[in-house]
Order: structure tokens, then C-alpha cells, then sequence
């Protein structure tokens, strides 16, 4: 098997979309990828919205070369190796999660990827008093793995076509902590349900920078346009017993 993200690919009260299910997964079936790797943090990167391409193996290439060129392209391919990320990436703190710009956010929201969408589903997870203060517009508010486990995997969401895909994009404040390891823990949970390579939901990301940069640079795009930190001052009882729920 190779690296769990590096081979990719609730309380909101928000309208689910009205798409294909599946039969909920099998929790007994053992997990059959290998944890991912964490790296340094390192600048955000303007990207192009064009597609990403996959790269072409040297047919002359040694053996050697061949499975490291084969390693490379893996980086490009979504969780179940069918087809290349649809979205541009940046680098971010994890090099084993998709990241995106808040940009390339934009573009997905204003419907520039719609002829390949079926659908695009936002998780914010942040708690909710953060959520209520202000969030992106269509997101949807799950803060905890059960409350993940309970919206995404209990009926899977997938495409009516098979030309079509559903990405998720997750965040929270910062992007930092909560925002990657919810996505982590899909797709862990998702591995459990099937033979590798196969998932429900191969196409992963984070927007960095989280809700704040995607306020400071969209504030139309979010609803109520405010933006309320988890430190908040009026909101730590709310903010220890979150903490507590998930430990």
C-alpha cells in the first residue's frame, strides 16, 4: 500500500444534497493504508485553475526509476488512483493533504468547475458558536467525528454520473489542527469500508488559511459577514466542553 493522502486524489442545519447514497460501510473491514507523513509548513503558492495533468512514465527508465516516477505521479492522483486532482493545489503544513486557495474556493462557489462537479461540500469544523458567528455561505457544520461519520458515511454521497465527481473541502479557524485531522479521519474510516484502493470519497482538501484569510479576503461570500475566534471571550464555557467532546 502506499502513504494513506499521498496516493489521493452535525449540527449544521444546512440542506443536504439531494444525491445518489450508497449502503453504510462496514466498520469491521480492517484499514489497508499506512499513516501519512507530516511535513514543515511552507508559503502559500499562486496555482493555475486548470486541471492537473498525470505524468507520463519513461518506458526506458530503470526499474528503479520507474517506481520512483510511479511514486511521483501518485502525488497527483486522488485517493483511489482513477483520475488527477480536479482542483489546483498549494502546499501547506501536512505535504499529505490536498490544500487549496481561498481563490480556488471562489472559483468552485461561483460554479467556474460546474460541467465537472456533481457536487462540492464544504465542512467547517469548527464548534458552533464559531460556526453561527460566521461562516463560508453553503457550508455545512461538523465539528465532531461522529457528527462526520454520521453525515458522510452512514449514506455516502456520490456522483449520479460517472463523468461527475464530489470533492470535500474542509477547514476551521486557521486550517491548522482541526481542519486537517477531520480530513485524515475520513479518509481513514473510508479505507475501513472498502478494498484498497476503492472510497466513497476520493477527492480530498483543506483550504488554507481556514475561515479567516477566506473572510478577510471574501467577506461576501460569508454568512453573517463576521468572523468569530474560537477564543473568543464570551464563549469558553462552550469552548471546554467541545474540547472535552473531542478528546
Amino acid at each position: 500500500c502506499r502513504q494513506l493522502f499521498c496516493s489521493p486524489s452535525g449540527t449544521s442545519r444546512a440542506i443536504r444534497p439531494n444525491l445518489k447514497r450508497a449502503h453504510p460501510c462496514d466498520e469491521d473491514t480492517p484499514v489497508k493504508a499506512k499513516k501519512p507523513r507530516t511535513g514543515a509548513a511552507s508559503l502559500c503558492q499562486e496555482a493555475s485553475l486548470e486541471p492537473v495533468e498525470r505524468l507520463q512514465h519513461c518506458s526506458s527508465a530503470q526499474r528503479g526509476e520507474i517506481e520512483s516516477s510511479l511514486d511521483n505521479d501518485d502525488q497527483d492522483l486522488i485517493g483511489d488512483f482513477s483520475k488527477a486532482h480536479l482542483l489546483p493545489t498549494v502546499e501547506g503544513k501536512d505535504p499529505g493533504l490536498k490544500y487549496i486557495s481561498p481563490d480556488t474556493l471562489v472559483a468552485v462557489l461561483t460554479g467556474q468547475w460546474s460541467s465537472f462537479l456533481e457536487s462540492s461540500i464544504i465542512v467547517d469544523c469548527r464548534y458552533p458558536y464559531e460556526y453561527e458567528g460566521g461562516h463560508i455561505k453553503g457550508a455545512v457544520n461538523l465539528p465532531l467525528q461522529r457528527d462526520v461519520e454520521r453525515f458522510l458515511l452512514q449514506q455516502p454521497i456520490l456522483p449520479l454520473h460517472p463523468s461527475k465527481r464530489v470533492i470535500i473541502i474542509f477547514h476551521c479557524e486557521f486550517s491548522a489542527h482541526r481542519g486537517p485531522k477531520m480530513c485524515r479521519f475520513l479518509r481513514e474510516k473510508d479505507r475501513s469500508c472498502h478494498e484498497y484502493p476503492q472510497l466513497h470519497y476520493p477527492e480530498l482538501y483543506v483550504l488554507k488559511g481556514g475561515y479567516r484569510d477566506f473572510f478577510l479576503q471574501y467577506p461576501a461570500l460569508c454568512e453573517p459577514q463576521d468572523y468569530r475566534p474560537m477564543e473568543h471571550g464570551a464563549f469558553q464555557d462552550e469552548l471546554r466542553q467541545f474540547r472535552c467532546h473531542s478528546r
